[in-house]
């Protein structure tokens, strides 16, 4: 078989494992009454803090001691045991500690599956930055097909999901062990330090008022990243309490699909990234990001199944320009800025304030504002203020932003990153 088509397929399927359940979890939680808000804040904290250390402990595994193919079909293997032990479990608490483990296993695999396809395309003589990208994109494909196949197999507030993502999770496992061999490449010193190891050089650059400052609001945005993700199917699967819109509607029918539009915006706003810093630079663009994030939750806050569905779907179109404009920028940001020496480890320093502090802040508050100031004693959520409250916390982190961190745009710098 092809090895870029090989690829493709380990691409698509390490997204489709993650997708089947990530967005419907919550529809899955409340609809089954296995908890309160602030319960599952605490169990989708889970990636956010798995996202702290296991990246960072395999990456040396994988490095020192275990073809990274081998240790990558493994994780996938112990993630769908995981997974699979999900529909046993009936209460909150102990479904904390169950998804903490699939997490632990699953999210180090994003970046295994990056390293591992960098690898083969090099022993196979190909350019990386032009045959990596649309191989990439087929991850996101298999995000939303994952979605798309919850939804329509109505198993989206039920434990089917896991099931689904479990299947796949061990086909993938067992594919990758057939995958070319990426062995050990000893690249970090026998005597270098445990510092250096897990790359927390980097954190020297808290030292320097402009990257602290950096550091700080990516932390702030990180918070917001994945509340759509917590709480967006929950949020359109309740318009079936109204009587006026029903089980029956449209929306709630096909909640999860409407929110993979979000996906498919991801992948069209990638595209347009390269205009956007070469025109505005890196700032302005990260500006917009956050006012991207303040639309995606107003217009959630005002959106409904009927007048107000266009409300819906723009927030999902908006999400792409959300969450990749920041991430990409921010990426850019301290690939443009940083020492070379610490420059592996600043981007993951930068990964972990957004997706681990921020996200692991992000879920744990959320799910505190939402039981003691948005949900009423029967468990019915308010949902317009709900979404109000995210949109001006992203509000006043733009505004902070704006007012506070200093870039000139330098078109070269961007010109030498993409070149």
């Amino acid at each position: 078989m092809n090895i870029k088509l090989r690829l493709t397929i380990v691409s698509f399927l390490q997204f489709f494992v993650w997708g089947a359940w990530l967005i419907t979890i919550s529809t899955y939680f409340f609809s089954n009454n296995m908890g309160t808000g602030v319960q599952f804040g605490a169990i989708f904290s889970t990636l956010a803090i798995s996202s702290l250390f296991m990246p960072a402990l395999t990456g040396i595994i994988a490095d020192k001691w275990m073809n990274a193919e081998k240790l990558y079909g493994l994780l996938h293997l112990l993630y769908a045991a995981v997974l699979f032990y999900v529909p046993q479990v009936k209460d909150a608490d102990t479904l904390y500690y169950v998804i903490f483990a699939g997490m632990i296993c699953y999210m180090p695999t994003i970046s295994l599956s990056n390293s591992i396809s960098y690898t083969i395309l090099k022993k196979n003589n190909y350019d990386v930055v032009k045959v990596f990208p649309p191989i990439r994109v087929w991850g996101t494909i298999g995000f939303i097909a994952a979605m798309w196949v919850t939804n329509l197999s109505g198993s989206k507030a039920n434990a089917n999901q896991f099931i689904i993502a479990g299947i796949a999770a061990i086909l993938l496992g067992l594919f990758s062990f057939t995958l070319p061999k990426c062995p050990p490449q000893k690249s970090i010193a026998k005597d270098a330090s445990f510092i250096e190891q897990m790359g927390l050089k980097a954190f020297k650059l808290f030292a320097n008022y402009k990257m602290a400052l950096f550091f700080l609001f990516s932390m702030m945005l990180g918070a917001a990243l994945q509340l759509t993700n917590m709480y967006g199917d929950t949020f359109l699967d309740d318009f079936r309490k109204i009587p006026m819109y029903g089980p029956d509607s449209f929306v709630v029918k096909y909640s999860t699909i409407i929110l993979s539009i979000s996906q498919v915006s991801e992948t069209l706003f990638i595209l347009a990234i390269p205009f956007f810093l070469k025109r505005f630079g890196i700032k302005k663009v990260m500006l917009m990001s956050m006012v991207a994030w303040v639309l995606r939750f107003g217009l959630f806050a005002y959106g409904n199944p009927a007048d107000g569905l266009w409300m819906i779907i723009l927030s999902c179109v908006v999400y792409g320009m959300a969450f990749d404009f920041f991430n990409i920028s921010g990426s850019l940001f301290v690939e443009t800025t940083t020492d070379q020496s610490i420059r592996s480890s600043a981007q993951g320093l930068f990964m972990m304030m957004t997706n681990g502090v921020g996200a692991f802040l992000g879920s744990i508050i959320s799910g505190y504002v939402i039981d003691d100031y948005f949900t009423s004693v029967a468990g019915d959520k308010d949902w317009h203020n709900i979404w109000l409250s995210f949109a001006a916390y992203a509000l006043v982190v733009a505004v902070l932003f704006a007012i506070f961190f200093r870039h000139k745009h330098r078109p070269d710098a961007i010109e030498n990153v993409q070149h």
